[in-house]
Protein backbone atom coordinates (compact mmCIF):
# COMPACT_ATOMS: atom_id res chain seq x y z
CA UNK A 1 0.00 0.00 0.00
CA UNK A 2 3.23 2.51 0.81
CA UNK A 3 4.72 1.49 -2.15
CA UNK A 4 1.13 2.26 -4.00
CA UNK A 5 1.03 5.66 -2.70
CA UNK A 6 4.81 6.72 -3.10
CA UNK A 7 4.08 5.85 -7.11
CA UNK A 8 1.05 7.80 -7.24
CA UNK A 9 2.51 10.57 -5.35
CA UNK A 10 5.85 10.42 -7.79
CA UNK A 11 3.19 10.35 -11.14
CA UNK A 12 1.59 13.58 -9.10
CA UNK A 13 4.95 15.33 -9.29
CA UNK A 14 5.45 14.82 -12.54
CA UNK A 15 2.32 16.04 -13.57
CA UNK A 16 3.05 19.27 -11.53
CA UNK A 17 6.84 19.55 -12.71
CA UNK A 18 5.02 19.25 -16.80
CA UNK A 19 2.17 22.10 -15.88
CA UNK A 20 5.41 24.22 -14.60
CA UNK A 21 7.21 23.32 -17.52
CA UNK A 22 4.18 24.59 -19.66
CA UNK A 23 4.03 27.83 -17.64
CA UNK A 24 7.58 28.34 -18.15
CA UNK A 25 7.98 27.71 -22.21
CA UNK A 26 5.29 30.60 -22.53
CA UNK A 27 7.95 32.94 -21.85
CA UNK A 28 10.33 31.59 -24.14
CA UNK A 29 9.33 34.11 -27.06
CA UNK A 30 10.18 37.09 -24.40
CA UNK A 31 12.75 35.29 -23.35
CA UNK A 32 14.27 34.83 -27.29
CA UNK A 33 13.80 38.59 -28.14
CA UNK A 34 15.64 39.73 -24.92
CA UNK A 35 18.77 37.56 -25.38
CA UNK A 36 18.66 38.71 -29.43
CA UNK A 37 19.71 42.45 -27.60
CA UNK A 38 21.75 41.46 -24.65
CA UNK A 39 24.06 38.87 -24.77
CA UNK A 40 23.48 36.37 -21.82
CA UNK A 41 26.72 34.60 -20.47
CA UNK A 42 26.45 31.21 -20.78
CA UNK A 43 25.68 28.65 -17.92
CA UNK A 44 27.52 25.90 -17.22
CA UNK A 45 25.82 22.65 -17.30
CA UNK A 46 28.08 20.65 -15.34
CA UNK A 47 27.44 23.54 -12.34
CA UNK A 48 26.31 21.88 -9.33
CA UNK A 49 24.91 24.72 -6.92
CA UNK A 50 24.41 22.53 -3.93
CA UNK A 51 26.11 19.32 -2.81
CA UNK A 52 24.14 19.18 0.26
CA UNK A 53 21.60 16.98 0.69
CA UNK A 54 20.26 18.23 3.86
CA UNK A 55 20.28 21.51 2.42
CA UNK A 56 18.70 20.69 -0.36
CA UNK A 57 15.87 18.92 1.35
CA UNK A 58 15.30 22.21 3.48
CA UNK A 59 14.96 24.73 0.26
CA UNK A 60 12.64 21.82 -1.62
CA UNK A 61 10.04 22.14 1.30
CA UNK A 62 7.07 19.79 0.77
CA UNK A 63 8.17 19.09 -2.78
CA UNK A 64 11.34 16.61 -1.37
CA UNK A 65 9.87 13.88 -3.75
CA UNK A 66 9.87 16.09 -7.23
CA UNK A 67 12.81 17.68 -6.12
CA UNK A 68 14.47 14.09 -5.83
CA UNK A 69 12.81 13.15 -9.17
CA UNK A 70 14.37 16.32 -11.15
CA UNK A 71 17.57 15.51 -9.62
CA UNK A 72 17.26 11.75 -10.46
CA UNK A 73 16.84 12.63 -14.21
CA UNK A 74 19.89 15.14 -13.85
CA UNK A 75 21.93 12.15 -12.85
CA UNK A 76 20.91 10.37 -15.56
CA UNK A 77 21.47 12.98 -18.60
CA UNK A 78 24.46 13.59 -17.12
CA UNK A 79 25.65 9.74 -17.01
CA UNK A 80 24.41 9.19 -20.77
CA UNK A 81 25.84 12.72 -22.23
CA UNK A 82 29.43 11.90 -20.81
CA UNK A 83 28.63 8.09 -21.95
CA UNK A 84 28.58 9.46 -25.37
CA UNK A 85 31.59 12.31 -25.26
CA UNK A 86 35.19 12.59 -24.51
CA UNK A 87 34.64 15.36 -22.13
CA UNK A 88 37.36 16.17 -19.28
CA UNK A 89 36.44 14.95 -16.05
CA UNK A 90 33.52 12.14 -16.52
CA UNK A 91 30.65 11.72 -14.86
CA UNK A 92 32.46 14.66 -11.93
CA UNK A 93 29.08 15.07 -11.39
CA UNK A 94 27.45 12.01 -10.86
CA UNK A 95 27.65 11.17 -7.50
CA UNK A 96 26.93 14.08 -6.01
CA UNK A 97 23.44 13.83 -8.35
CA UNK A 98 22.85 10.18 -6.89
CA UNK A 99 23.36 11.68 -3.56
CA UNK A 100 21.05 14.31 -3.68
CA UNK A 101 18.50 12.50 -5.41
CA UNK A 102 18.60 9.84 -2.35
CA UNK A 103 18.94 12.78 0.30
CA UNK A 104 15.59 14.10 -0.64
CA UNK A 105 13.86 10.40 -1.45
CA UNK A 106 16.14 8.10 0.72
CA UNK A 107 13.63 5.38 -0.53
CA UNK A 108 14.30 6.20 -4.40
CA UNK A 109 15.24 2.08 -4.71
CA UNK A 110 16.17 3.29 -8.78
CA UNK A 111 18.18 5.50 -7.95
CA UNK A 112 20.42 3.25 -5.47
CA UNK A 113 20.58 0.28 -7.87
CA UNK A 114 20.64 1.89 -10.95
CA UNK A 115 23.20 4.46 -9.40
CA UNK A 116 25.30 2.10 -8.37
CA UNK A 117 26.05 0.39 -11.66
CA UNK A 118 26.51 3.29 -13.12
CA UNK A 119 28.96 4.15 -10.91
CA UNK A 120 31.01 0.64 -10.91
CA UNK A 121 30.83 0.27 -14.47
CA UNK A 122 34.30 0.30 -15.64
CA UNK A 123 35.41 3.63 -17.23
CA UNK A 124 34.81 5.06 -19.69
CA UNK A 125 31.57 3.07 -20.22
CA UNK A 126 30.46 4.05 -16.41
CA UNK A 127 32.51 5.90 -13.50
CA UNK A 128 35.02 3.27 -12.21
CA UNK A 129 34.39 4.00 -9.05
CA UNK A 130 32.86 0.95 -7.47
CA UNK A 131 33.73 2.50 -3.66
CA UNK A 132 30.94 5.47 -4.35
CA UNK A 133 28.63 2.48 -5.79
CA UNK A 134 29.18 0.86 -2.63
CA UNK A 135 28.68 3.83 -0.10
CA UNK A 136 25.60 4.87 -2.56
CA UNK A 137 24.07 1.68 -1.26
CA UNK A 138 25.16 1.49 1.80
CA UNK A 139 23.36 4.79 2.50
CA UNK A 140 20.02 3.37 1.21
CA UNK A 141 20.70 0.62 3.37
CA UNK A 142 21.21 2.93 6.67
CA UNK A 143 17.25 3.64 5.28
CA UNK A 144 15.50 0.71 4.62
CA UNK A 145 17.69 -2.49 6.59
CA UNK A 146 15.67 -4.93 5.47
CA UNK A 147 16.24 -4.24 1.46
CA UNK A 148 17.92 -7.45 0.61
CA UNK A 149 18.47 -6.44 -2.68
CA UNK A 150 20.67 -3.50 -1.58
CA UNK A 151 23.32 -6.12 0.08
CA UNK A 152 23.03 -8.56 -3.13
CA UNK A 153 24.39 -5.41 -5.15
CA UNK A 154 27.10 -4.80 -2.66
CA UNK A 155 28.04 -8.02 -2.67
CA UNK A 156 28.26 -7.83 -6.98
CA UNK A 157 30.24 -4.91 -6.76
CA UNK A 158 32.99 -6.58 -4.49
CA UNK A 159 32.67 -9.77 -6.79
CA UNK A 160 32.28 -8.76 -9.92
CA UNK A 161 34.55 -5.37 -9.89
CA UNK A 162 36.96 -5.87 -6.87
CA UNK A 163 37.08 -9.51 -7.23
CA UNK A 164 37.14 -9.32 -3.39
CA UNK A 165 35.49 -12.95 -2.64
CA UNK A 166 35.55 -12.37 1.02
CA UNK A 167 34.09 -9.29 1.11
CA UNK A 168 31.01 -10.45 -1.23
CA UNK A 169 30.62 -13.88 0.60
CA UNK A 170 29.97 -11.87 3.73
CA UNK A 171 27.14 -9.42 2.00
CA UNK A 172 25.68 -12.54 0.26
CA UNK A 173 25.33 -13.87 2.90
CA UNK A 174 24.00 -10.94 5.28
CA UNK A 175 21.28 -10.26 2.69
CA UNK A 176 20.35 -14.26 2.58
CA UNK A 177 19.88 -13.75 6.56
CA UNK A 178 16.97 -11.01 6.25
CA UNK A 179 13.74 -12.20 7.23
CA UNK A 180 12.70 -11.94 3.32
CA UNK A 181 16.23 -12.72 1.88
CA UNK A 182 16.74 -15.20 -1.14
CA UNK A 183 18.00 -18.69 -0.35
CA UNK A 184 20.03 -18.63 -2.87
CA UNK A 185 21.98 -15.89 -1.43
CA UNK A 186 23.30 -17.98 1.18
CA UNK A 187 24.48 -20.81 -0.50
CA UNK A 188 25.91 -18.06 -3.32
CA UNK A 189 27.80 -17.01 -0.31
CA UNK A 190 29.51 -20.29 0.08
CA UNK A 191 29.93 -20.67 -3.47
CA UNK A 192 32.19 -17.80 -3.19
CA UNK A 193 34.47 -18.66 -0.42
CA UNK A 194 34.60 -22.22 -2.22
CA UNK A 195 35.08 -21.41 -6.27
CA UNK A 196 36.22 -17.01 -6.01
CA UNK A 197 35.32 -15.93 -9.76
CA UNK A 198 35.18 -18.53 -11.52
CA UNK A 199 32.18 -18.47 -14.99
CA UNK A 200 29.92 -20.48 -13.74
CA UNK A 201 29.61 -18.23 -10.49
CA UNK A 202 28.77 -15.62 -12.25
CA UNK A 203 26.59 -16.97 -14.52
CA UNK A 204 24.91 -18.83 -11.10
CA UNK A 205 24.77 -14.91 -9.87
CA UNK A 206 23.30 -12.84 -13.45
CA UNK A 207 20.67 -15.84 -14.00
CA UNK A 208 19.22 -15.11 -10.39
CA UNK A 209 19.36 -11.26 -10.83
CA UNK A 210 17.33 -11.80 -13.78
CA UNK A 211 14.92 -14.13 -12.17
CA UNK A 212 14.31 -12.35 -9.21
CA UNK A 213 14.54 -8.51 -10.64
CA UNK A 214 10.93 -6.69 -11.05
CA UNK A 215 12.74 -4.08 -13.30
CA UNK A 216 12.71 -4.22 -16.92
CA UNK A 217 16.69 -2.61 -16.83
CA UNK A 218 18.28 -5.16 -14.73
CA UNK A 219 17.05 -8.44 -16.42
CA UNK A 220 18.04 -6.51 -19.80
CA UNK A 221 21.60 -6.16 -18.61
CA UNK A 222 21.47 -9.37 -16.77
CA UNK A 223 20.25 -10.97 -19.68
CA UNK A 224 22.75 -9.77 -21.72
CA UNK A 225 25.68 -10.19 -19.18
CA UNK A 226 24.29 -14.42 -19.71
CA UNK A 227 25.17 -13.85 -23.50
CA UNK A 228 28.24 -12.06 -22.82
CA UNK A 229 29.13 -14.92 -20.64
CA UNK A 230 28.02 -17.61 -23.48
CA UNK A 231 30.52 -16.03 -26.05
CA UNK A 232 33.20 -16.04 -23.64
CA UNK A 233 32.39 -19.71 -24.05
CA UNK A 234 32.42 -20.04 -27.42
CA UNK A 235 35.66 -18.20 -27.73
CA UNK A 236 37.54 -20.45 -25.38
CA UNK A 237 36.10 -23.41 -27.63
CA UNK A 238 37.12 -21.37 -31.06
CA UNK A 239 40.30 -20.96 -29.28
CA UNK A 240 41.16 -24.24 -29.33
CA UNK A 241 39.66 -24.95 -32.64
CA UNK A 242 42.91 -22.85 -34.11
CA UNK A 243 44.82 -24.30 -32.04
CA UNK A 244 44.17 -27.48 -33.34
CA UNK A 245 44.78 -25.90 -36.88
CA UNK A 246 48.09 -24.52 -35.86
CA UNK A 247 49.05 -28.04 -35.01
CA UNK A 248 47.74 -29.50 -38.75
CA UNK A 249 49.31 -26.77 -40.64
CA UNK A 250 52.17 -24.87 -38.22
CA UNK A 251 50.53 -21.87 -39.25
CA UNK A 252 47.74 -19.52 -37.81
CA UNK A 253 44.49 -19.82 -39.90
CA UNK A 254 44.17 -16.10 -41.76
CA UNK A 255 40.58 -16.67 -42.52
CA UNK A 256 37.44 -18.55 -40.88
CA UNK A 257 36.91 -19.84 -44.25
CA UNK A 258 40.80 -21.36 -44.25
CA UNK A 259 39.25 -23.29 -40.93
CA UNK A 260 35.66 -24.50 -42.47
CA UNK A 261 38.24 -25.87 -45.49
CA UNK A 262 39.71 -27.88 -42.70
CA UNK A 263 36.87 -29.16 -41.90
CA UNK A 264 37.59 -27.73 -38.68
CA UNK A 265 33.95 -25.66 -38.78
CA UNK A 266 31.18 -26.01 -40.75
CA UNK A 267 30.71 -22.48 -41.42
CA UNK A 268 31.86 -18.89 -39.67
CA UNK A 269 31.40 -18.82 -36.03
CA UNK A 270 28.37 -16.50 -34.81
CA UNK A 271 28.36 -15.10 -31.55
CA UNK A 272 24.75 -14.81 -29.91
CA UNK A 273 23.76 -11.75 -30.92
CA UNK A 274 24.39 -13.09 -34.81
CA UNK A 275 27.14 -11.28 -35.42
CA UNK A 276 30.88 -13.17 -36.87
CA UNK A 277 33.73 -13.99 -34.31
CA UNK A 278 37.17 -11.77 -35.36
CA UNK A 279 39.97 -13.51 -35.90
CA UNK A 280 43.03 -11.59 -35.74
CA UNK A 281 45.51 -13.75 -38.04
CA UNK A 282 48.71 -12.41 -36.49
CA UNK A 283 47.66 -13.92 -32.70
CA UNK A 284 44.89 -16.52 -33.48
CA UNK A 285 43.11 -14.81 -30.88
CA UNK A 286 39.17 -14.59 -31.17
CA UNK A 287 36.62 -11.77 -29.69
CA UNK A 288 33.77 -10.26 -30.63
CA UNK A 289 33.29 -7.89 -32.96
CA UNK A 290 33.22 -4.00 -32.32
CA UNK A 291 29.98 -4.06 -33.90
CA UNK A 292 28.28 -6.71 -32.19
CA UNK A 293 25.82 -5.80 -29.41
CA UNK A 294 27.87 -8.07 -27.31
CA UNK A 295 30.66 -5.63 -27.46
CA UNK A 296 32.73 -4.97 -25.10
CA UNK A 297 33.04 -7.93 -23.05
CA UNK A 298 33.14 -8.07 -19.51
CA UNK A 299 36.93 -8.59 -17.80
CA UNK A 300 36.32 -11.62 -15.97
CA UNK A 301 37.55 -11.88 -12.43
CA UNK A 302 40.88 -12.65 -11.44
CA UNK A 303 40.99 -15.35 -10.31
CA UNK A 304 38.84 -16.88 -13.09
CA UNK A 305 39.35 -20.92 -13.90
CA UNK A 306 38.75 -19.41 -17.93
CA UNK A 307 42.02 -17.93 -19.15
CA UNK A 308 41.80 -15.08 -21.76
CA UNK A 309 42.90 -16.55 -25.25
CA UNK A 310 46.10 -14.17 -25.17
CA UNK A 311 48.05 -15.82 -22.21
CA UNK A 312 47.96 -19.40 -23.81
CA UNK A 313 50.41 -20.81 -26.02
CA UNK A 314 50.12 -19.28 -29.79
CA UNK A 315 48.86 -22.08 -32.50
CA UNK A 316 51.98 -24.28 -34.44
CA UNK A 317 54.56 -22.69 -32.23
Amino acid sequence: MASRHRESTRAENFAFALAITALVGGSVTLQLVREARVALAPVDNRLLYTTSGNLTRKLALSYDSLLADIYWIRAIQHYGGDRRSDTPNRYELLYPLLDLTTSLDPRFVMAYRFGAIFLMEPYPGGAGRPDLAIKLLEKGITQTPEKWEYYLDIGFVYYWRLSDYQHAAEWFKRGGDLPDGPWWLRSYAAVMLAKGGDRQSSRFLWLNLYQTSQDDWIQSNAQLRLLQLDALDMIDHLYGIVREYGRRTGRLPQTWNEVVAAGLLRGAPLDPSGTPYLLDNLTGNVTVSSQSKLYPLPVEPTSSAAQAPAAQARPGS
